[in-house]
């Protein structure tokens, strides 16, 4: 805002400012035609030098001492142009004034170039005069073969008015964009503490260290309605975490004493059969709660070599004998809560061997983000339905079978760790030469700043 405004004022300013240089340069112009019309016609003569009352000879003022010429030769120098503008006006006035002159030349000439005016004037005045520009007007009347010629100095622009436009606009500044300055300061000072609130509460989901309110009324109001927004939504997120903790404890301690009761059961495959549905279960509630707590996690984050986690995440499943093979890795140090992200990783991996018969590993630094994949050799996921496998309880449909898969967390689980790390979760379908889907690719992509 403060930029529109200072811009804004400076182009009114120089619009300003080009009015007035014209306005001058039209009255500098005038009073030249009027000042050499009234030497056409009255030819005043005037001695260049006369005593005062002292006996000592003063000067008198420049344009005195140029007094009108007469001559027979014409006025125009060799490469001169006539000023066709300056012609006309000097012939309305001298029709105003009864004289309509039968020749009328004006041209425009450095004093140097003119040998009238520099027989005038002494050495001094010569130095002093040798920059500047004469209007020289030459007329000659019908009857007369003699040229009346009248000069008159063309001064520089009015520096007086430049310098008090200047000061004016720094006045216009100091006053206008300074005032907007500290009433902007006033706006947008709780503003900021504002947004800094909403971006730890986005956080750390902790209603503590609430703002004041403070600044303008609007700006008050705003932080007050934000403030019991969220006491609302901390309020909300307590009652989900005791109602799912109770749920969960509701749940388990059945289903470990129902674990106990089915040993008792003499058919071997019907008693694997309940106890996987009891695993089947409990893993469900697993990730229910986890999926609930990964927005408010109470572990800190701390300094991890990444790599390092990856690594050993891949060797224990292949200390399970399972299919998982580690490609080329990087060292990286990020600030993580290396607990979830393990759960992440557990979950890509479990995934891609369900899928496919082996998880391929690997990690790579990719601009400012490190990118760790997991790819799978399985039949893939149809472009329409990436986004829709991360939702909550979504599964792909060899996993419709609960001997095969579990209740669709696995995904939705990964994702929202990887955004509480401030990274995403992407999923690629890996394609060959004849664009045939040969596996499926998550990408794990964490920024590298802390």
């Amino acid at each position: 805002m403060l930029l529109a405004v200072a811009a804004a004022l400076l182009v009114a300013q120089t619009i300003s400012a080009v009015l007035q240089y014209r306005a001058s340069e039209q009255r500098r112009e005038a009073i030249a035609a009027n000042g050499l019309a009234f030497q056409l016609v009255t030819q005043p003569h005037f001695e260049n030098l006369r005593p005062n009352a002292g006996g000592r000879r003063a000067i008198l003022g420049r344009w005195q001492r140029l007094q009108v010429e007469t001559t027979s030769r014409n006025p125009i120098l060799p490469g001169e142009s006539r000023d066709a503008v300056r012609e006309d006006t000097m012939r309305a006035i001298l029709n105003q004034q009864g004289l309509d002159p039968l020749e009328l030349v004006v041209v425009t000439r450095p004093i140097a170039r003119d040998p009238y005016v520099i027989n005038q004037l002494d050495r001094g005045e010569q130095r002093e005069w040798r920059h500047g520009q004469l209007l020289v007007a030459a007329m000659r009347v019908e009857g007369d073969d003699q040229w009346r010629v009248a000069r008159w100095a063309l001064g520089g622009p009015d520096r007086d008015a430049l310098a008090g436009l200047i000061a004016q606009t720094l006045l216009l500044y100091v006053v206008l964009v300074g005032g907007l300055a500290l009433l902007l300061m006033r706006i947008t000072r709780p503003l900021k503490a504002l947004t800094n609130r909403v971006e730890r509460f986005a956080e750390t989901r902790q209603a503590s260290g609430q703002l004041e309110p403070s600044g303008p009324e609007d700006t008050r109001r705003l932080i007050e309605a934000h403030n019991l927004m969220e006491a609302r939504i901390a309020a909300l997120i307590d009652e989900k975490d005791v109602m799912l903790g109770a749920i969960g404890h509701d749940l388990k301690t059945p289903l470990a004493a129902l674990r106990v009761r089915i040993e008792s059961v003499e058919d071997e495959a019907e008693r694997q059969r309940m106890a996987h549905t009891i695993e089947d279960i409990t893993r469900s509630l697993d990730d229910i709660l986890s999926l609930a707590r990964v927005g408010r996690p109470s572990d800190p984050l701390e300094r991890t070599d990444l790599g390092a986690l990856v690594s050993s995440v891949v060797e224990e499943y292949e200390d399970m004998g399972e299919n998982v093979v580690l490609g080329d890795t990087v060292r990286v140090a990020l600030r993580l809560r290396a607990t979830w992200l393990r759960r992440a990783l557990r979950n890509l991996i479990g995934n891609a061997l369900r899928y496919g018969s082996e998880a391929r590993v690997s990690m790579e630094k990719q601009g400012c983000q490190a990118v760790i994949r997991i790819s799978d050799n399985g039949p893939g996921i149809p472009a329409g339905e990436i986004a829709t496998m991360m939702e909550p309880f979504t599964r792909g449909e060899a996993s419709r079978n609960r001997e095969t898969g579990g209740a669709g967390l696995g995904l939705t689980l990964a994702r929202a760790i990887a955004e509480q790390h401030g990274g995403s979760l992407v999923l690629v379908n890996a394609q060959d030469t004849q664009g045939k889907v040969t596996g499926l690719t998550a990408e794990l992509r964490l920024p590298l700043a802390d």
